[in-house]
């Protein structure tokens, strides 16, 4: 009987052996094949720039190529749910941003993920920081001035967004309720044609990533009068950021974010391998240049930490379109 209950326990412990080793095995050799790199929106715009510039690095330090494929669509809602479908093995993952897995989620129909539950973060990646102007005629360069005009006009001011249910629409609501105005939302197809308004005066007020509204600053076509920053731009010294004027969340909801997500279920040990090797890239000297040419910075962390950004930015789009009633068609 002895002898009975050993062999059973033998059998029983082999067979625990059998069953967690290839998993284990698995994921020590993780990878052995290219990593692709969902990428939710179209080539040559920030996201994709950033996601190229971290992928070229990964590869170095996983020893696998590190692909990247752009799936374009629904305000990102294409790309991302292609990720969170994704078999969680570690070899299909994607970029998130604060339109995909903050806004998108909130607002748009088409979005069916739920950045919570679809996704394992990886590491956040980075951030770039808005800078919000005024178009010259309006002869105002400080918040509080903005503000006074705002409230002395209401309704007549105008403020571009790249369309109905973006980051920038969701970003003039936010300014709207935080600071007691009521600026109009002109929807646009795209950051192009909002910032051709902003130049032409179609539109008084104007919320961009600061690359792209630097040149029209230098030229004094667009006058800067806040930043959604964690700290002033070098660029723009006496610009102050909204922190520093007492709105910390509208702070927070203007700063332009991504990362790296995984779909949920990703081993654990796979998402540490891929948190490592994207902290590895964005420690190389050439990256984090580039990064600052763009006027981004650097935020790598633990997955944790990209987790709870995820949910402190879904909580604030909440609460924003609550507050001002936004609904989409």
């Amino acid at each position: 009987m002895t002898y009975l209950i050993s062999t059973r326990r033998a059998v029983l412990l082999a067979s625990l052996c059998a069953t967690a080793l290839p998993h284990s095995a698995w994921a020590q050799a993780y990878p052995d094949k290219p990593v692709k790199l969902i990428v939710p929106f179209a080539p040559g715009g920030s996201t994709d720039i950033v996601a190229r510039l971290v992928a070229d690095r990964m590869q170095k330090s996983l020893g696998q190529p590190v692909v990247v494929d752009n799936r374009a669509g629904a305000g990102g809602a294409i790309g991302a749910e292609a990720v969170a479908r994704s078999a969680p093995d570690g070899y299909t993952i994607g970029v998130g941003t604060v339109s995909t897995l903050a806004v998108n989620p909130v607002l748009l129909k088409a979005s069916r993920t739920d950045p919570l539950k679809d996704f394992a973060p990886i590491t956040a990646l980075a951030s770039i920081p808005s800078v919000f102007s005024v178009h010259p005629s309006l002869k105002v360069d400080t918040l509080p001035a903005v503000v006074a005009l705002a409230r002395s006009k209401p309704d007549q001011l105008n403020a571009g967004s790249p369309g109905t249910g973006s980051i920038g629409h969701l970003i003039i609501e936010a300014m709207n309720d935080e600071l007691k105005i009521q600026v109009r939302h002109v929807p646009y197809k795209g950051m192009g044609p909002v910032i051709t308004g902003a130049l032409g005066g179609e539109t008084q007020l104007l919320s961009d990533q600061y690359p792209s509204s630097a040149p029209y600053i230098k030229a004094g076509k667009l006058v800067p009068f806040v930043v959604a920053a964690d700290k002033r731009l070098a660029a723009l010294p006496h610009v102050p950021t909204f922190k520093e004027l007492g709105h910390a969340d509208l702070n927070e909801i203007a700063i332009t974010w991504f990362g790296l997500v995984a779909p949920a279920k990703t081993p654990p040990a796979i998402v540490a391998r891929l948190n490592a090797a994207a902290a590895d890239a964005l420690k190389d000297p050439a990256l984090q240049a580039r990064l600052k040419e763009l006027g981004a910075e650097s935020i790598a962390g633990t997955p944790e930490q990209f987790g709870a950004l995820i949910g402190t930015s879904l909580e604030r789009v909440r609460k924003v379109v609550q507050a001002r009633k936004i609904e989409m068609e």
